[in-house]
């Protein structure tokens, strides 16, 4: 039996680490949505900050990566008998992955985004530190540690707070201490922030828990052996579908009440282009079922989501 010749075995590691695991057309648009929001709230209110807008991205998307790695290790450490990624458990199988080198790999993005967590700690303090901590333990525990958050059923609450809040509001927080910072001023604190903050990042926040809400789907059978209570195990498809129609309508509603709320000018309701995207999406959704049918839906979904979030940046700043 003849060996497998070296570049095809590069080859294939590369799929396994690029394809199935980085997921770069999944974990990039996603990791890159909140912060374009805060980012354009900040250009809003005059407190931009290049530096720590691209920092806040590049930890944010590092912690993600660890995170969907980590959510591969744990399936294939804990259930190796669920075969929800083939190539993966077959790669594990015949060595061109193991789960050291995940370890490794997660350590190593972590490792990478300490740079990032200095620096935020020494521009803004315990809070900047508060802030990064929860998103570390929002992307590990979700399938990582004792009591993974999604076997309690609460995936889809984390992913709205923080894709939707937490990292909205910690990227305008960190153009703020930055600034502050460089005029010697002291540290601002999380509740002196605008309102609006905490607020125009709840519709990214849904878009992205649509994201989760599409793996589930696809993944039902799955997480129902793996004891994972999601929307889709507890509820059923239709439930899934109604959570993902509830967000949706959350998402396209949200830019009203900016505009008549909150009172930014009429640039954010830009977002609203992104609806005809939105309505075939939600169709395929409404109308497909079978993983094969599901996996390209993730991709797509995350795109809108960030295609939606940069209108609403661009809005927020002109408004």
């Amino acid at each position: 039996m003849h060996a497998v010749p070296e570049p095809k075995l590069e080859i294939a590691r590369r799929r396994i680490w690029v394809d199935l695991l980085l997921y770069p057309a999944h974990t990039l648009p996603t990791a890159a949505a909140p912060v374009l929001v805060g980012v354009g709230l900040a250009v809003h209110d005059h407190v931009f900050a290049l530096l720590p807008a691209l920092l806040a991205f590049v930890g944010s998307w590092l912690i993600h990566v660890a995170g969907v790695f980590t959510d591969n290790h744990e399936l294939l450490r804990r259930h190796p008998a669920v075969v929800e990624h083939p190539e993966l458990t077959q790669a594990l199988k015949d060595g061109t992955l193991t789960l050291a080198q995940l370890r490794l790999a997660i350590a190593g993005l972590l490792a990478l985004a300490l740079p990032t967590a200095v620096f935020f700690w020494h521009v803004g303090g315990m809070a900047a530190v508060v802030i990064g901590l929860a998103g570390v333990f929002a992307s590990l525990a979700y399938a990582g540690g004792p009591l993974p958050y999604a076997r309690a059923g609460l995936a889809e609450c984390v992913f709205f707070v923080m894709f939707g809040i937490v990292a909205v509001a910690g990227t305008y927080f960190a153009q703020v201490a930055w600034l502050r910072s460089a005029a010697s001023l002291p540290i601002p604190q999380l509740d002196s922030l605008p309102l609006a903050a905490f607020v125009v990042g709840w519709p990214v926040g849904a878009l992205v828990t649509n994201v989760l809400l599409i793996d589930d789907l696809r993944d039902r059978p799955f997480d129902a052996v793996k004891g994972w209570r999601t929307i889709a195990v507890r509820n059923g498809v239709g439930g899934s579908r109604a959570a993902y129609l509830s967000l949706s309508l959350l998402a396209y509603l949200a830019p009203f009440l900016f505009w008549t709320v909150l009172g930014f000018g009429p640039g954010v309701l830009l977002p609203v282009l992104t609806l005809p995207l939105a309505w075939h999406l939600g169709r395929a959704i409404r109308e497909q079922e079978t993983p094969a049918d599901l996996v390209p839906m993730t991709p797509r979904a995350s795109l809108l989501c960030c295609l939606y979030a940069a209108l609403l940046a661009f809005g927020l700043a002109i408004a």
